[in-house]
């Protein structure tokens, strides 16, 4: 059937009760059954360069079954049981994949951003308690091995690190010199540290164990994390196989290919996409350890979509605004669908998109705490720009406003928070600390994603803000309260807020405002500066400081963020009008109470057609100020 909008979610309720869905209650049992299906179709493709004909290595679902199996048996003689924490910190590759599943196989796998610095690294595997971590061995052009080092040895319940050589997958010459040009690793280690390919190989290809008797949490991803003290969430096989549902009864088969140049530790790789894969039988294809940010993979992506004869992309909405600068220079007539996540798609570059490549984008939401999936824009049906769309089959989502204390639904285009409860929602169990899950559900059962957001006449979702303060650049989280830390440890500054400037390529970059000490002086630059030293997150550094003689505050002297927003949004796009010659200027920003922030911008003589081009790549939703002098 056509998923089309919300009768057609319904009816597949209606169908059946979740709970007798025939669907296996281990994810060891869903491999087993897609690798006795279809034991020789391709599962996973990867290839380290980005070239259309580089090096590409394929495994078929028996394979993959094969060498999860191994992966599995490994970690269970290394000591690992069904509660104890594979961690791994990799870049894409085959062994991410066997690791995610034999991980999650023998224990409880932590997959960790490989881009965080090693003290972030180093509170995950203790938080998580971590036995056992894979990584790279050390490879010319990237540090990973030297941080989970650092990180390990502050890690004291680790004691075995696995390391994963990139080099099998070059070719000569390059093959022959990585040895050469590997870096070397020093200092002391209490971990035992063993080639991952080579103890993986002496293991049965048949699991040696037997498998979990029915659900159970198997995965534990981080959020945040940027400040040291990182939430874990709890991912049940049930989520997990939940997520994976979703992806084989609306959209793949065995005969799909789906190209995901996402990174292997986010819930959208390896909840959305991979275990679609393990509950369909489509194809996956990774290019490069990077994935969009691999070196020639936005160059060579259509190539590589006409290599594999792609059916569905998946992408975010900064590497929909880079392959735009590129010309479609391939076959891609295979192509049926693009999906996008982790944050809004500026309408024009929707636009933009379907125009140069004719295919159509559906824009989904999910976050970890949910395993992931919430709702998708219909594939057969109205696509909302800018909404999130409907919820998914078994998905219930309420928006929710207190009233004397008490949670009530908000009527229909009222905003509120979106709470939500489906399989994927370990209900009262969402992180591992039990104190953070206090106040985090209404009736028990729905969770509270901290998203602002209202549900249309038709059933479609819209975020319109955040009740949580952080910032998404590009997907990633970034917690304010570092940025705030690190200012107000400044002799000179008595307050400070950070907040998400509107970005067009990465939906926001951090910015903040400081309201200086009575009588101290100290310029912009200069604590710019010291955020970058203080600041221990990279992507978390500002990109913007503004000195306000006093910041906004609440009744109870709280910095309120809402109009260090619209300051910011007013400046944004002013500046990029500015840099455009468009002399229209944003005069005012109000909250709409259904679109959340909206700048109102003045004409000057500019045309709407004029104003789009420039404010249609960012997020925000623009209006004339005066609709008659539009007019």
């Amino acid at each position: 059937m056509s998923y089309a909008g919300m009768a057609d979610r319904d009816a597949i309720e209606q169908e059946m009760p979740w709970a007798e869905r025939d669907l296996p209650a281990t994810l060891w049992a869903q491999l087993s059954r897609t690798a006795e299906r279809f034991p020789d179709r391709p599962a996973i493709s990867y290839q380290l360069l980005s070239g259309a004909t580089d090096k590409a290595e394929t495994l078929s679902w028996a394979e993959l079954r094969d060498r999860t199996a191994q992966a599995a048996n490994l970690f269970r003689s290394l000591g690992i049981g069904e509660r104890d924490v594979v961690a791994y910190v990799l870049p894409n590759c085959n062994e991410t994949v066997a690791t995610l599943l034999g991980g999650a196989v023998a224990g409880i796998v932590n997959p960790i951003n490989p881009l965080l610095e090693p003290e972030q690294i180093g509170a995950i595997l203790r938080e998580t308690g971590a036995k056992v971590v894979v990584t790279l061995k050390p490879f010319p052009k990237t540090d990973v091995a030297q941080k989970v080092t650092e990180a390990v040895r502050h890690a004291p319940a680790v004691h075995t690190v696995l390391e994963v050589d990139l080099n099998r997958y070059l070719t000569p010459p390059k093959k022959w010199l990585v040895p050469f040009l590997r870096p070397k690793l020093t200092g002391p280690r209490h971990a035992d540290y063993l080639d991952f390919t080579a103890e993986a190989a002496k293991q049965p290809r048949t699991l040696q164990f037997a498998d979990s008797a029915g659900d159970r949490v198997a995965a534990y991803f981080h959020t945040g994390g940027t400040t040291g003290m990182p939430k874990v969430a709890q991912h049940t096989y049930e989520g997990m196989l939940y997520n994976g549902w979703l992806g084989h009864r609306l959209l793949f088969s065995e005969t799909d290919t789906v190209i995901c140049p996402l990174p292997l530790f986010h819930v959208f790789a390896c909840h959305v996409i991979l275990m679609s894969m393990v509950c369909s039988g489509a194809h996956a294809v990774f290019p490069t350890p990077a994935g969009y940010r691999g070196e020639g993979v936005f160059d060579n992506f259509w190539k590589l979509c006409e290599r594999w004869r792609v059916t569905f992309i998946i992408t975010v909405p900064t590497a929909v605004s880079a392959l735009m600068q590129r010309k479609v220079d391939a076959d891609i007539s295979s192509v049926r669908t693009a999906f996008s996540g982790s944050a809004p798609m500026p309408l024009e570059l929707f636009k933009r998109f379907e125009s140069a490549c004719g295919v159509t984008i559906c824009e989904g939401y999910g976050l970890t705490e949910a395993t992931c999936l919430v709702s998708v824009n219909p594939v057969d049906g109205l696509k909302k720009v800018g909404s999130i769309g409907i919820p998914f089959p078994y998905t219930d989502v309420k928006v929710m406003r207190l009233k004397d204390g008490a949670p009530v639904e908000c009527a229909t285009d009222e905003i509120g928070e979106i709470c939500v409860a489906n399989p994927g929602v370990h209900a009262g169990h969402t992180y591992t600390e039990a104190d953070k899950n206090a106040e985090l559900f209404h009736f028990g059962t729905h969770l509270r994603t901290g998203d602002l957001g209202r549900l249309d006449a038709d059933g479609y979702l819209w975020i319109t803000g955040r009740a949580k303060d952080l910032i998404i650049r590009g997907g990633h989280n970034i917690d304010p309260a570092e940025i705030e830390e690190a200012l107000l440890a400044h002799p000179a500054v008595a307050f400070a807020g950070a907040i998400g400037q509107p970005d067009a390529h990465s939906g926001e970059l951090p910015c903040a405002f400081v309201e200086l000490v009575e009588g101290a002086e100290v310029t912009e630059e200069a604590l710019m500066e010291h955020a970058r030293v203080h600041v221990h997150e990279r992507a978390a550094h500002p990109k913007h400081m503004t000195i306000l003689p006093e910041l906004p505050k609440t009744a109870v002297g709280k910095v309120f963020k809402p109009e260090l927003r619209k300051q910011a949004i007013t400046r944004v796009y002013n500046g990029a009008l500015e840099k455009d010659g468009c002399p229209a200027r944003v005069v005012s920003v109000i909250d709409d109470k259904t679109r959340g922030l909206v700048a109102q911008v003045d004409p000057h003589g500019a045309t709407e057609a004029q104003v789009s081009a420039v404010l249609g790549d960012f997020v925000r939703p623009w209006e004339w100020a005066d609709t008659e002098q539009a007019a």
